[in-house]
């Protein structure tokens, strides 16, 4: 298992996590494979997928190497991070900030993000030692949440999900963002068994994350 900091590392390096949200197990497997097939190695599987930890313990074993970074989303309780931890995910995401869940994240170095909208909500996410506040539901603010609360906090890395698409995926990344949260937007054609059409989208993520990086000057 990779160790805390080369996770994060694996994560800001790609810029994106591929969040999976779907009704079937045997899907949400299926998908993962396509975004890693499509140059996203950090996979996010929400534990609102039927029988999550069972699709993280089996992904897993199918990568047993590092090659996909497993993650576990929606995550709301410390109870739910211990169950995602044991079944192998390598970092925890939260809709929300909650410090038994940081606690316990931190104890076992597991990475974390908790959810955050607000100026308030960032600091208390960052007094609590969690690694990327992420802003959930970006939609609603957009790129220019992550400029306003880099304002006063310059030092939060953060990584928005929701709302995000090819079209303005290169915003977020002006605005300051460390890595994006891609759903839907990535991954809708498993709704029609399209999941070449999901490698492909993932590639372009990536390489317009890459190029927006490389004419920053962040690469």
């Amino acid at each position: 298992m990779l160790d805390k900091e080369r996770v994060i590392t694996r994560i800001t390096d790609s810029g994106i996590v591929a969040v999976v949200r779907t009704q079937s197990a045997e899907q949400a497997k299926r998908i993962a494979g396509a975004c890693l097939e499509g140059g996203i190695p950090a996979i996010e599987i929400t534990f609102t997928v039927p029988g999550a930890h069972r699709v993280i313990e089996e992904l897993a074993k199918t990568y047993p190497n590092g090659e996909m970074v497993l993650g576990a989303g929606t995550v709301l309780d410390a109870q739910t991070a211990r169950v995602a931890i044991l079944s192998g995910a390598q970092y925890v995401v939260s809709p929300s900030f909650d410090p038994e869940l940081v606690r316990l994240c931190n104890r076992y170095r597991v990475a974390s993000m908790p959810g955050a909208m607000t100026v308030g909500e960032a600091v208390r996410v960052l007094e609590s030692g969690a690694d990327i506040i992420k802003i959930f539901p970006g939609e609603l603010f957009g790129p220019k949440m992550i400029r306003a609360l880099h304002g006063p906090l310059p030092q939060a890395k953060i990584m928005p999900t929701g709302g995000v698409s090819l079209g303005n995926v290169s915003e977020w990344i002006k605005a300051g963002a460390v890595a994006v949260g891609a759903g839907g937007a990535l991954t809708g054609g498993a709704d029609t068994g399209d999941y070449a059409s999901i490698t492909a989208t993932g590639r372009e993520f990536v390489r317009r994350i890459r190029e927006t990086r490389a004419a920053l000057g962040r690469e």
